[in-house]
């Protein structure tokens, strides 16, 4: 018999935890199921199943923030080396620019011209002439030296003086997501005692907790890895279709339809046959059901000129399962996959100025960018 790849092991073991979680989280044979066992389907369970959901999210958004900090600490330990050594250095400096700057003041170095001029031969003119020219050469190197090193202590002072502002967000950041996890638990931990079968409800969300880290989040990453390499290739459909791109000598425009942009995610990935993109006034909206699985992402398209000019999708909701995952998944998945569009890889001197979504139509207006 022959061995399974390992990706066909990775599915395989993915979908068995799949079925096992879902069976026991579903299936009216589970073996927590009793007369008290409560329904998924109830308000009650779905806001304790998303609540427990945001826990665990938010934890994990500790973690991140926590390796920021670490990180950022590192950097300043780092900076401020540099700066201490950068300040005994220029000490020095300044004292040697301070001798040749007070020698030009006090007109020691026209003496030496007035000595060049004064020689009796040849000879003894381009000796004074070596000698002078050595002298400010010298003093140029030590100038500059000088310069050079000021300016790399002020630029790693500026730098430490916004690494220690990062640091103070990060750390009020971490301060208010500890604060809103001890509040979460303490709500699941006495919805949990309310409810008729607590050890049913524990069993609930532990399950649907090992299906979300083994099966859930996989299957959503999965999905977002797939939108950001179509969008990447956006740029190309775009320009082999005839009516998207228009223009009238100076202004430009992007006009996509949502059945143009399922076509084109559909020929990009098998993964958007049963996923599909809805545009509506202001809002854009993609959903999908695979099975047992379905995902609804809800967001807009707006216009950013930092790092660079964009198109860039603000994820609003996001909603796994019926249960809306916290901001914090949000804004890590968007930090992790790019589902930007960047004009100037569809012409290069063009800039994105405004975006609008209407009844099924994205509309882009570009701009010269000189």
């Amino acid at each position: 018999m022959i061995a399974p790849k390992p990706r066909l092991r990775l599915y395989i073991l993915i979908s068995l935890c799949f079925l096992l979680v879902s069976n026991a989280i579903i299936g009216s044979k589970s073996v927590y199921a009793t007369a008290d066992t409560p329904d998924i389907h109830s308000e009650e369970a779905r806001k304790l199943l998303e609540d427990s959901l945001s826990i665990v999210e938010i934890d994990h958004e500790i973690e991140r923030i926590g390796s920021k900090q670490k990180e950022l600490e590192q950097v300043q330990q780092s900076l401020q080396a540099t700066i201490s050594e950068l300040e005994q250095h220029i000490e020095e400096r300044q004292k040697q620019a301070g001798v040749i700057l007070r020698a030009y003041y006090m007109g020691e170095r026209e003496s030496l011209l007035g000595l060049l001029l004064s020689a009796k031969s040849l000879t003894e003119f381009f000796r004074i002439l070596d000698f002078y020219d050595l002298i400010i050469q010298n003093d140029q190197n030590v100038l500059k030296a000088y310069d050079q090193q000021y300016k790399e202590l002020v630029s790693a002072q500026t730098e430490a003086a916004r690494t220690s502002s990062q640091l103070i967000e990060v750390k009020e950041r971490l301060m208010k997501q500890r604060e809103r996890v001890l509040a979460l638990e303490k709500q699941v931990d006495g919805a949990i005692a309310s409810s008729s079968n607590p050890e049913a409800m524990t069993k609930l969300i532990e399950e649907f907790t090992l299906y979300w880290e083994n099966v859930g989040m996989y299957e959503l990453k999965r999905h977002f890895q797939a939108l950001a390499d179509a969008m990447n290739n956006l740029p190309t459909f775009i320009q082999s279709s005839k009516n998207m791109l228009k223009t009238n000598g100076k202004e430009y425009s992007i006009s996509i339809h949502e059945d143009d942009l399922n076509q084109f995610l559909r020929s990009q990935n098998e993964i958007f046959n049963t996923f599909a993109f809805h545009f509506d006034n202001g809002k854009i909206s993609a959903e999908g059901k695979s099975g047992n699985l379905s995902l609804l992402i809800e967001g807009r398209y707006t216009i950013i000129n930092d790092p660079e000019n964009a198109i860039m999708f603000q994820i609003d909701k996001l909603v796994f399962n019926r249960l809306e995952l916290p901001d914090t998944t949000r804004e890590a998945l968007q930090n992790e996959f790019d589902m930007n569009f960047y004009p100037k890889q569809l012409v290069s001197f063009l800039k994105a100025t405004e975006v609008n979504t209407t009844d099924k139509l994205l509309l882009v207006k570009l701009e010269l960018d000189m």
